[in-house]
């Protein structure tokens, strides 16, 4: 399909979604090459899945054997310890994208992509063929496969609007399952997947897109305000993309290897949503902190309740852009970033995350969570 108006199906890569292609293993091999914060001690095995059948036999056979597994995509969520893993790590490298109409609504698109296809790639010729529905999302620095997980979200859209359909690897069960969109249970920065970790292995997903050279409404206030428009408006889907690829650099969301504060693992931390019990004392904290008629900014949030930005807490808090201890650092173009500078250490990274952390608790009565995924390591 060269576009939304053609009939048959394309593929990148010259494969079907995990056709076969071979693996490679390898010991020896240290993980901080496989992440974008640059930590990470080594891998007890080291296998690169270059197929599904590289996958399902890697994980099978781990499993079968008793050994702990750690299901690698492009390590942009990660965190892993300064020891390393002591298992098996399948780094999953699979290729392919299907692109058809959707038989049952012939208005809709469905595009299946392999779960190593790089993410970003992907949004690019959604907006390059005039596929709508991802366009808010570009710059996400990860692969397919991971976007379930984290139900990744940016700038007013979520995976979790335009996924139908997950196919994964139930470990429990050994059998490849198919999962509809209903069954991820989606949630802000959440969905099963994240809920159960080392259940699932997802292989590939397929997400349901628009035709049409303008994107969604716009929601959010700043990539409104980047593009020159009111929220609700409709943007040619290139502006859109070009607006967030900005605005990510601007924060250094974007992977940079002369950039120090894009070695990072993105956001750290959720932005908490408070329930109406929680907003006087919250509010409470606020006065006492800022002076009487002292405010917040607050969004409603798609469950109910108030979200308040994490990275307003973390900075009234005390953490300002650029803060350094234990050898990382804040980001000094985006609070909620935590970067490694060069020469730290996962435990320096978390000692870190703490101090913030308790932190805000203290100064809030607010409990941050972080975002990221821990390896042999805890908050």
């Amino acid at each position: 399909m060269t576009g939304a108006g053609g009939e048959a199906a394309a593929q990148v890569g010259g494969e079907q979604p995990g056709e076969a292609l071979g693996a490679r293993a390898a010991e020896g091999v240290r993980l901080a090459g496989y992440t974008t914060l640059l930590l990470g001690g080594l891998a007890g095995r080291f296998v690169e899945a270059l197929s599904e059948r590289d996958v399902v036999e890697a994980v099978r056979g781990a499993d079968a054997a008793g050994e702990p597994v750690l299901v690698l995509g492009r390590g942009s969520n990660l965190v892993v310890a300064d020891a390393g893993f002591p298992g098996t790590v399948v780094r999953i490298a699979t290729r392919g994208v299907e692109i058809r109409w959707d038989q049952h609504d012939r208005g809709t698109v469905l595009l299946r992509a392999a779960a190593g296809e790089d993410w970003d790639k992907i949004v690019a010729r959604c907006v390059a063929d005039g596929l709508v529905g991802v366009e808010c999302l570009a710059g996400i620095p990860g692969l397919a496969g991971a976007t379930p997980i984290q139900n990744v979200g940016a700038y007013g859209q979520e995976v979790a609007e335009t996924i139908i359909r997950v196919r994964a690897l139930d470990r429990v069960s050994g059998r490849v399952v198919m999962l509809d969109g209903a069954a991820c249970g989606f949630g802000y920065r959440m969905s099963m997947f994240k809920r159960r970790p080392g259940h699932f292995v997802i292989l590939d997903a397929t997400f349901k897109l628009d035709p049409g050279r303008l994107s969604r409404p716009i929601r959010y206030a700043e990539l409104a305000s980047s593009l020159g428009v009111t929220a609700g408006q409709r943007v040619p889907l290139g502006e859109v993309r070009d607006a967030v690829l900005e605005l990510r650099r601007g924060k250094a969301m974007v992977l940079d290897p002369a950039d120090p504060d894009s070695r990072s693992a993105g956001s750290f931390f959720t932005n908490p949503v408070l329930e109406p019990d929680q907003l006087a004392s919250f509010e409470d904290a606020v006065r006492r902190r800022l002076g009487p008629g002292s405010t917040f900014p607050r969004f409603p949030a798609p469950g109910g309740g108030l979200k308040v930005p994490a990275a307003w807490l973390i900075e009234h808090a005390g953490f300002g852009k650029g803060y350094a201890a234990w050898g990382a650092r804040i980001s000094s173009r985006h609070t909620l970033a935590l970067t490694n500078p060069g020469g730290g250490t996962t435990a320096g990274l978390v000692a870190l995350a703490r101090e913030i952390r308790d932190a805000v608790l203290d100064v809030f009565g607010i409990t941050l969570v972080a975002e990221p995924v821990f390896v042999g390591v805890e908050l």
